[in-house]
């Protein structure tokens, strides 16, 4: 339920001919206009809190103060708005007639005219709120992807031999850039690979503006560029294909989209983000005359470090010279040298040798009358090995002779010669031989060895006595 904050009542005098008012009945108070529009206005303020409010631009005034005048309407009703200068200055964006916006207004009540009007705090155009909450979800994933950590951010080369260039040939951002560069590194290569940067189509080419570049490697180092517009304007490079392809750039990128508050998809993916197009063309180009500068200070080290070391070498020199003796006279000291080195090694290796053949002939002598005569026992030691090998061959003469008489014993004692004489042996089942009929059965298995092999044999019929024919 809405309350007004009423103001007290006004007491006013009472007139002569007016009835004294009765003790028992208190009149109502009496509010002058502006107190009431004021104490209407405080209600709206205090149910009202600032609230996003989507409308279309009607009547649109910008006032010399810099304040906006206008009327937010949809399709059945209209309210009046206004926009205080120091409010609007930051609003990024002049409305025009017809425009789909959406605003954060206090809803409040012009105490002059009695109108009820909101006060408009921030303006931005219908469809914001939703882009920037896709925003915000594509920057989140692409994130949690890894393509935004600083490790994998690679450093724009010091001086870069050719740049490209990935934007529309018709933008100003291009003419921008290529002053820029034109500027500071005239000596630069400078490589465009056109694409359209705004429209349905524009997030797929500028992907594939970038594979190109990449794929191609003719440059040291790619820009991305564009200039600023709204949101909508820079929205192609708020898609992820766009991200990936400059993360899988294969040189380092400079994005440099929209002006210094903008803030795009492909600011997080690129290896360094400048505030304009032509601050990323001055990011990616050193100036020539720094280049000449750093080439005449290093010219001027070179010659100092080589002067350095030409002196250096002179003094060393000089004191090689005085060292340096003449090369006959130092030929004929180390000839000297080596004749005394010669005749010490002589003399040292032939005293041994000496000493050695002398003992060795002492020694010689010893041996000589020390060594015994054995001529006579050599003479007795090949008699008895002659003896002796007779004997041997004696005695073996004799047990061969013995060995075959053995032999030829055992070969008649050999029971294969007997079987061959046509006898037989005979073994039951258990392989116990058969030496009577009275060990036999009739239909009993027996075996049968022969001179050429074996044989099982059944039984028929056992005679207990048979006579040899």
């Amino acid at each position: 339920m809405w309350t007004a904050s009423l103001p007290a009542p006004v007491e006013r005098p009472t007139m002569m001919n007016e009835p004294a008012p009765d003790s028992g009945f208190a009149a109502p108070s009496v509010l002058t206009v502006t107190a009431l529009n004021q104490a209407v206005a405080r209600l709206l303020e205090r149910s009202f809190p600032l609230t996003w409010i989507a409308g279309e631009i009607s009547n649109f005034t910008r006032a010399s103060s810099g304040h906006w005048y206008f009327t937010l309407k949809d399709d059945a009703a209209q309210v009046r708005a206004v926009m205080f200068r120091g409010r609007a200055q930051y609003a990024g964006f002049t409305p025009r007639e017809g425009d789909k916006v959406e605003v954060r207004a206090l809803v409040t009540l012009y105490g002059a005219r009695g109108d009820y009007q909101i006060n408009v705090e921030a303006i931005r155009r219908a469809g914001v709120g939703a882009l920037y909450e896709a925003f915000q979800r594509l920057k989140d994933k692409l994130s949690a992807q890894g393509l935004f950590d600083l490790d994998r951010k690679r450093a724009i080369p010091m001086f870069a031999r050719s740049i490209g260039i990935v934007t529309s040939p018709q933008a100003a951002a291009l003419r921008d850039v290529l002053t820029a560069l034109q500027r500071r590194a005239p000596h630069v290569a400078i490589i465009l690979y056109p694409t359209p940067v705004q429209g349905q189509l524009a997030p797929e080419k500028i992907a594939q503006a970038i594979r190109t570049a990449s794929q191609r490697a003719e440059c040291d180092v790619l820009l991305v560029c564009r200039g600023g517009g709204s949101i909508e304007d820079l929205w192609s490079f708020n898609d992820e294909g766009v991200a990936h392809a400059i993360a899988g750039c294969s040189m380092p990128v400079i994005s440099g989209v929209g002006h210094e508050t903008d803030f795009t998809i492909a600011d997080f993916a690129a290896d360094l983000r400048a505030a304009t197009p032509t601050a990323a063309a001055e990011l990616a180009a050193t100036p020539r005359a720094d280049w000449l500068a750093s080439l005449r200070a290093d010219a001027t080290d070179l010659r100092r470090a080589m002067r350095r070391r030409l002196d250096d070498a002179a003094q060393t020199l000089d004191r090689h010279s005085r060292r340096l003796l003449n090369p006959k006279a130092q030929l004929r000291q180390q000839r000297l040298q080596l004749l005394a080195l010669s005749t010490a090694m002589t003399h040292a290796t032939r005293a041994p040798l000496n000493q050695s053949l002398h003992a060795l002939d002492r020694l010689r002598h010893r041996w000589a009358a020390l060594r015994p005569d054995v001529t006579v026992p050599r003479a007795r030691l090949q008699e008895a090995q002659r003896r002796s090998g007779a004997a041997i061959d004696q005695l073996l003469a004799r047990r061969r002779h013995q060995l075959g008489a053995l032999a030829a014993q055992l070969e008649l004692l050999n029971p294969q010669r007997t079987l061959e004489r046509g006898y037989a042996i005979v073994r039951d089942e258990k392989g116990q031989i058969v030496r009577s009929p009275a060990q036999l059965q009739a239909r009993q298995a027996i075996h049968v060895r022969l001179a050429d092999g074996s044989a099982h044999v059944a039984i028929a019929s056992v005679q207990t006595s048979l006579k040899m024919p």
